[in-house]
This record gives structure tokens, C-alpha cells and sequence, in this order.
């Protein structure tokens, strides 16, 4: 069983309280770690030490300088790729395949993407006329924002957590880390790679523990720390908004979704049944871009919802180092238990169930994890709860639709806005839906496509600002205008 420390000013350190807590595999309910759960006194370590940081050698360097630093962290990062996989794959239980070529990959190159970015954009410059005719120069500077909070989630940690520090890094801020309960490994191994890299003491802190009265609350309200990323349900985003009120700090958040899938009778039918296979179930339904609401044009639908019950008929479970199984578990019992219950409700309210709705015979120790039958339901109205609320597993209804306007209001009523996924070969009507969906990203033929240097963020209660690529540095720098008379 591994002991996971906080990772403070370069060095793997416990809780004064000595508190600890538990991480079960989501495979079978085993305890697989013991992590010490930080207090106020650590947290006040971490932020004080990535202020020291930023006050001292990290603060001093150079553009460059900093620029090779990540290059060497993501190439670290690759040197010991497997150590993260596996280190992603206790705590998620999610298959190896996804971990190899998906999560573990694009968390290095979250650091190589944004130190070239940092690299290579440009700022402002104006020359501006005064009555005395000699004229003036203005010049934007991009300066560090300073002490970021990062409050990563569980469903693909190392990829998100990344996300957040990559940019950070980039644009000279120092962070404290505040990982998921349910996914403390990553982040700690990237500590270890810090140190291996030579990424100055302090620069990278994690803290680990819980919510309210605990690790994410005393760094959410900590008067050190500047301005605070947030990737998780929108419930817990308007808490900490609340938190950061006080001081009026920044806040970066991509938050819950209901996002819609739209297929049109003209799309290529099995690209379409394939993408919303992955839309629907791929990691087991936990991901945030995820499609939990799906709308088929009525020539179509009895042929689609068939195509789409045989591909979740043949997933196959297992342990994700087999080469057999394709499919994990949920990240804990707890989640298990909120996903049936929605399984549950979706029943009571009077859906047809097409397929799954509980839970698989699992062999041996692995009865006892936290897995759950993809499931697809039909017959319900846009009212019903498992329509309208996030649930986070692998599940969808889908519902026909007769028009372009009657399945944009669909895809439209809704509190969230994070996503959608339009299937269709006329792309003048692709391009026209896609304009008026009320979300923070489309894809057109397509689904979690993505290029880091185009803006991400939701819409609606999905979110508050953009994060990729330049529209990263809006919320990481600080820009200042320097006014210089000639």
C-alpha cells in the first residue's frame, strides 16, 4: 500500500495533525493508499513557499530559461510514463489503452504546448500623437498573476490537473495543487519529476484532503493565494466563487454539462453511431464534454438506438492492464451509488430502458467495485431529472426530433452549456446549427477533437472564461500598459 505525503517547497511531508485518509481501487474496493490530509498549516506552507518562489530564483528567470524547464518536465514526464500509467490507472481503474495514447500523453504535452506559447506571442504596441507633436509609445507587458490555486477532479486527473499548470508555469506563476480524494497518485509522482527536472523549490506544491473544512477550502480561502482554477461540478464552482469573493481574486472554471448530441437522417450512419458510442460511454461516462442527452432525426432514430444498444452490449470489463477489456469501473462506491440511483429514477419516471440499467456480474474480487452497465433510455419527457441533471456515468436518452429549429430548442433547454456534437454531411447546415448552440465548443463529424490552441470553456452554468492556447494567458498574466513620452 503506497503513502502518499504532500509535496510542499520540494519535499514529500505529512500533516501535523498526523490525519490520514484512505484511496480504494475503483477495480474492488481494496485500500491502495494511505495520504496524509493537509490542514491549515500545510496549506499555509504551500502557499508560502510559492510565494518565496515567486520572490526568488523561479521569479528571476528569463523566458527561456523557464521555457526549457517545461520542456524538461514533459520529457520527464515521458521518461517515467510508466510509472504515471500505472500510477492513472490505480486510481481510475480505466483501461491501459486510454491511459497510453489519451491521458498520460497529453498531460506532457500540456507543458510543451504552453512554454510555446509563452515562447512565441506577441503584445501590444501604439504610437499615439500629444499636442506637443513629439508623440508617445504605449507597450503592454505580460506580467505573472502570482499564487494560482489549482483544484483538479478526478475523472482524468492527470490530463486536467495539467491543463492548469502547464499555462500557469508558463507565465512564471507559482502553484499549490489541491488534487482530487478519489485521485492523489499523478500529482504527486509529477512532484518527484519537478525535483528530477530542477523546477526551483516551491514553484510546484500539492496539498491533499477534502472540501469544505478541509485542504480545498483553506486554499480556496487563503488571503496568499491570487486567483484559483477550478475543473468540477458547478454546485461545488459556485462555492468556491463565493470563497474568492474575498479579496476579489480571479477565478477560471469549467463546470457540469448536459451536453447534447444532434444526428441528422443524412449523417454517415456508422461514424455517427461510432461517435456518440464514444460521446456517450468512453471512461465510463465521467467525462465532463461527455453526451448524456442525444436527438435523432426521425428517419433514423428505431435504426440508430439499435445500432447504438449493440456496440454497449459488447463493451468488455475487466482490469485495465487486460488486453481483453475495453471497460473500468466508476471512480469510487460513492459514485456507483449516485449513478443507480439516477438508473433508478429513469425507470420510476417512465423510460424505456434499451439496454443496461445496472450492474454487471463481475468475477471474483471484482464484484465488490464500483461497475455499472452502460445504459441508453428512451420514451421520456424533457423534464425528466435524468434528462435535465448531470449524472456523470455512461448513460443517454435519446429522443427523435422533425426540424432543425425543434431540435436546437432541445439541445438548447438547458442550464448548462459546455458542448455538442452535430452529425451531418450538409455542412452548410452544420456550420448554421453549430452557430446557434448555445455552447462553449462544437464538433462537427466528430468528438473530443482537440487542438490546445483553440479557446475551451463553457457557457451558461458550465463555466466562467476560456482556457487554451493565447486565451490561457488572459486569466495567468496580468497585462500592464507602459506610456512612454517621446
Amino acid at each position: 500500500m503506497r503513502q502518499i505525503e504532500n509535496f510542499i517547497a520540494g519535499e514529500f511531508v505529512g500533516a501535523a495533525s498526523g490525519r490520514r485518509f484512505d484511496k480504494r481501487s475503483p477495480l474492488d474496493n481494496r485500500v491502495i493508499a494511505s495520504i496524509s490530509e493537509a490542514g491549515r498549516p500545510e496549506v499555509d506552507a504551500a502557499v508560502a513557499a510559492a510565494r518565496a518562489a515567486l520572490r526568488g530564483e523561479w521569479g528571476g528567470l528569463a523566458t527561456e530559461q523557464r521555457v526549457d524547464l517545461l520542456y524538461g518536465v514533459a520529457d520527464g514526464i515521458t521518461r517515467r510514463f510508466e510509472d504515471f500509467v500505472e500510477a492513472e490507472m490505480a486510481d481510475t481503474g480505466q483501461p491501459s489503452h486510454v491511459m497510453r495514447h489519451v491521458f498520460i500523453p497529453r498531460g506532457a504535452a500540456n507543458f510543451k504546448v504552453f512554454a510555446d506559447v509563452i515562447k512565441n506571442v506577441p503584445t501590444e504596441a501604439f504610437q499615439m500623437d500629444t499636442p506637443d507633436g513629439r508623440g508617445a509609445l504605449n507597450y503592454a507587458l505580460r506580467m505573472p498573476k502570482g499564487v494560482i490555486g489549482v483544484i483538479s477532479p478526478w475523472n482524468a486527473p492527470f490530463l486536467l490537473m495539467t491543463w492548469k499548470v502547464g499555462p500557469a508555469l508558463a507565465c512564471g506563476n507559482t502553484v499549490v495543487v489541491k488534487p482530487s480524494e478519489e485521485s492523489p497518485h499523478t500529482a504527486a509522482l509529477l512532484g518527484e519529476v519537478m525535483n528530477e527536472v530542477g523546477i526551483p523549490k516551491g514553484v510546484y506544491n500539492v496539498v491533499h484532503g477534502f472540501g469544505p473544512d478541509s485542504a480545498g477550502e483553506f486554499l480556496t480561502r487563503h488571503a496568499g493565494v491570487d486567483a484559483i482554477t477550478f475543473t468540477g461540478e458547478t454546485r461545488t464552482g459556485a462555492a468556491i466563487m463565493k470563497a474568492a469573493s474575498d479579496g476579489m481574486r480571479d477565478v477560471s472554471f469549467e463546470l457540469g454539462g448536459k451536453n447534447a448530441g444532434i444526428v441528422f437522417a443524412d449523417a454517415d450512419f456508422d461514424a455517427a453511431v461510432e461517435g456518440i458510442f464514444r460521446s456517450a460511454f468512453l471512461n465510463t461516462g465521467q467525462v465532463c464534454l461527455g453526451t448524456e442527452r442525444v436527438y435523432v432525426e426521425r428517419p433514423i432514430f428505431d435504426r440508430f438506438v439499435a445500432a447504438l444498444k449493440l456496440k454497449a452490449e459488447r463493451v468488455r470489463f475487466g482490469r485495465p492492464e487486460s488486453h481483453d477489456a475495453n471497460y473500468g469501473p466508476l471512480i469510487s462506491q460513492e459514485h456507483q451509488r449516485k449513478v443507480l440511483s439516477y438508473y433508478a429514477k429513469a425507470v420510476e419516471e417512465g423510460a424505456t430502458v434499451v439496454t443496461g440499467g445496472g450492474v454487471p456480474d463481475m468475477p471474483g474480487e471484482l464484484a465488490e467495485g464500483a461497475w455499472v452497465q452502460p445504459t441508453i433510455w428512451t420514451g421520456l419527457p424533457e423534464s425528466a431529472a435524468v434528462v435535465r441533471e448531470e449524472i456523470f456515468g455512461p448513460c443517454c436518452h435519446i429522443r427523435p426530433f422533425d426540424s432543425e429549429d425543434e431540435v436546437v430548442n432541445l439541445a438548447n433547454d438547458t442550464d448548462y452549456g459546455l458542448s455538442t456534437t452535430i452529425w451531418t454531411t450538409n455542412l452548410t447546415r452544420a456550420h448554421r446549427v453549430a452557430a446557434r448552440v448555445e455552447v462553449g465548443i462544437t464538433w462537427i463529424n466528430s468528438w473530443f477533437l482537440r487542438d490546445l490552441r483553440t479557446p475551451f470553456g463553457g457557457s451558461k452554468q458550465s463555466g466562467i472564461g476560456r482556457e487554451g492556447g493565447v486565451h490561457s494567458l488572459e486569466f495567468y498574466t496580468e497585462t500592464r500598459n507602459v506610456c512612454v513620452k517621446l
